[in-house]
């Protein structure tokens, strides 16, 4: 599972108003309407699919990711903003993004491949070709130019998009706003970009910026790791929410970040199931209080989610095939 950062949700929400409830949209997915816009808070890709989905369900979004990427400003990316705008040219700004898109998104890789008389920039996103994953991906696409358009000291346009997904009913807006030919069904979702558009010098290129910035996104980006598997954070979620009795799958989906819907769809994903995760976080809760003899019994099956000492004990019983208090017993060598 991937992560996007909030950015682009508060992005695209902003832009489906006044058509919809944007803060309903937003507290849906855990993000709060009235705090302050955190680029490094970060949703999964899936909550982020889900919530454009829905939103296609209320209002027209044919040309929203093209106004949405139209809005973004260089500023907005923090420090891989600016090192967009100090590199010495639109080629070295497309480089960087190449380089460390990874900061901001787990979910797409891009990818810089030459052709005749330029380039292609390809954007590699894994998953089913959803239509959430499609307004992201005509959303990314939209903001390459803009943020394009805002460093070249002449008009940008690329010589052609491509999209790997079909095409919308009408191409209209999507024609006007790349004015140039749009491609659907291709094998990349891509910009092509000419070596003139590539080669011209950024207005605010600075080296000095460039000499400052280049080790701290280094820095940032090795400082990333891997984020835990989504049966892991459920797990967490599941121990977190054990002494309010047994969690509800929604109440834990909704947490993380998730629609029940899509949820389930991705544990299913992996092998796993919602039920399955639960048994296994209060059996495994369960035997590590069980070997710290400062917790009761009574403690115990309050702390794993029973309302009642006898049914912790005989679901402990089915899970390991002993009691609680002799499982004890063979923990503390008696």
């Amino acid at each position: 599972m991937g992560s996007v950062t909030s950015l682009f949700v508060r992005k695209m929400v902003a832009g489906a108003e006044p058509g919809i409830d944007g803060a309903a949209y937003l507290r849906s997915v855990g993000i709060d309407p009235d705090g302050q816009w955190d680029p490094k808070q970060m949703i999964s890709d899936e909550a982020y699919y889900d919530l454009l989905e829905r939103m296609g369900e209320e209002i027209d979004i044919t040309d929203l990711p093209l106004r949405v990427g139209d809005s973004m400003r260089c500023d907005e990316y923090g420090a891989l903003g600016l090192a967009w705008k100090a590199a010495p040219t639109l080629r070295g700004s497309y480089m960087r993004v190449e380089r460390f898109a990874r900061i901001w998104t787990s979910i797409v890789a891009y990818e810089i491949e030459p052709r005749d008389g330029g380039i292609l920039w390809i954007e590699h996103r894994a998953g089913e070709r959803r239509l959430g994953m499609r307004l992201s991906v005509e959303a990314d696409m939209a903001s390459a130019v803009s943020i394009s358009c805002q460093v070249s000291p002449v008009p940008f346009q690329p010589d052609a998009v491509y999209f790997k997904h079909k095409a919308p009913a009408t191409l209209q807006h999507h024609e006007a706003y790349f004015g140039c030919p749009v491609h659907f069904n291709c094998e990349h979702d891509a910009l092509l970009i000419s070596n003139e558009a590539l080669d011209q010098p950024n207005k605010l290129g600075d080296e000095g910026i460039t000499q400052f910035l280049m080790p701290h996104l280094e820095g940032e980006l090795k400082g990333l790791r891997d984020e835990p598997s989504l049966g892991d954070r459920t797990k967490e979620a599941i121990a977190k929410a054990l002494s309010e009795g047994p969690p509800k799958m929604e109440d834990i989906a909704r947490g993380l970040g998730f629609s029940a819907r899509s949820f389930h769809r991705r544990l299913a994903d992996h092998g796993l199931s919602f039920q399955m995760l639960a048994e296994e976080t209060r059996r495994e809760l369960a035997e590590g209080l069980l070997r710290d003899q400062q917790y009761s019994l009574a403690d115990i099956a309050f702390l794993t989610g029973f309302s009642e000492q006898s049914s912790f004990t005989r679901a402990f019983k089915r899970w390991v095939g002993h009691t609680p208090a002799s499982y004890r017993k063979t923990a503390a060598g008696l």
